[in-house]
């Protein structure tokens, strides 16, 4: 296939399309080294404009047609964290290990950057976390994220009392470890690990799953995602703290408000694999039965 340079422009990019290299290799030497085999191959088609693999480079996506994410899962979340409001779609390469985002492997690199300059792709939108911070009343702080909120325990790790509100009302109370709200794409991960359930990540939907509560007949539940979703921790014993994509963003006080809602930006992955999805979530999360072996197609 000819260099992009001498193709026109595709799906309204510059031509060549200008491409922003991501990753958080920076601590994995191997990895830097892989990611530096392979950035040859993406100049074939694209032009490099900007590259981070420390997170240290400030983010300004006004000269970014679309990104390439080398890593697992956790070098998107911190990339979708990096690109803020200004999200650019993502076309990601697996160098980690689960990787259910990032379905594309080293060898299929060439494959996919050349459906990519043929249009031979689709955009899947995701639904994105907007979480605000208030004390007494104001919020002090806000983030964006794409896998899930937590509000959790911290030392001495003390059950904690947490009202849950949706659209200025009441809807329960907890008594529990914690309390997580997942977007679809966040489903498979901590929500999945404390009992909540598995949700198609194109759906706009919040999962919100108690951990290890104290009244056993509390069970996740799923809502919709045009919803404003308050966490209020009540009581004064011990501490606890707000984590955002597995990331520390806030310890509480008695009478904080976690307030969820789904943001403005979504994050935009670009798919050209065609992966069924039920085919990804057996590969990944080790499905197995006569069905899936002897039955339809993946």
């Amino acid at each position: 296939m000819e260099p992009l340079d001498r193709q026109e422009s595709v799906a309204g990019w510059s031509s060549p399309p200008r491409v922003a290299l991501l990753s958080s290799a920076s601590r994995r030497p191997d990895m830097v080294v892989r990611i530096q085999e392979l950035r040859p191959i993406v100049e074939q088609y694209f032009r490099i404009v900007y590259e981070d693999y420390d997170g240290e480079v400030p983010w300004n996506g006004n000269g970014v047609d679309l990104c390439i994410v080398f890593g697992g899962d956790g070098s998107i979340l911190r990339a979708a964290r990096k690109m803020g409001n200004q999200q650019r779609p993502v076309l990601a390469v697996n160098l980690g290990r689960l990787g259910f985002l990032a379905d594309i492997m080293p060898e299929q690199l060439p494959q996919a950057l050349q459906r990519v300059c043929q249009s031979d792709f689709s955009i899947v939108e995701h639904l994105m976390i907007r979480c605000g911070i208030q004390h007494s009343g104001q919020e002090v702080s806000h983030h964006l994220g794409l896998n899930e909120v937590a509000l959790r325990a911290a030392a001495p790790f003390h059950m904690q009392q947490i009202d849950l509100y949706i659209d200025g009302r009441l809807a329960t109370s907890y008594n529990c470890d914690g309390l997580i709200i997942s977007t679809p794409v966040g489903s498979t991960a901590h929500n999945l690990s404390v009992g909540g359930p598995i949700v198609r990540k194109d759906l706009r939907a919040f999962v919100i799953a108690p951990i290890s509560p104290h009244t056993l007949t509390v069970r996740p539940v799923v809502d919709t995602a045009d919803r404003v979703y308050e966490m209020f921790l009540r009581g004064t014993e011990g501490s606890a703290a707000v984590v955002l994509d597995g990331k520390l963003i806030h310890e509480l006080q008695p009478g904080d408000c976690v307030q969820v809602r789904q943001a403005e930006a979504t994050f935009r992955l670009i798919e050209v694999s065609g992966q069924w999805y039920y085919a990804t979530l057996r590969e990944k999360l080790g499905w197995s039965g006569d069905l899936f072996r002897h039955h339809g197609q993946g």
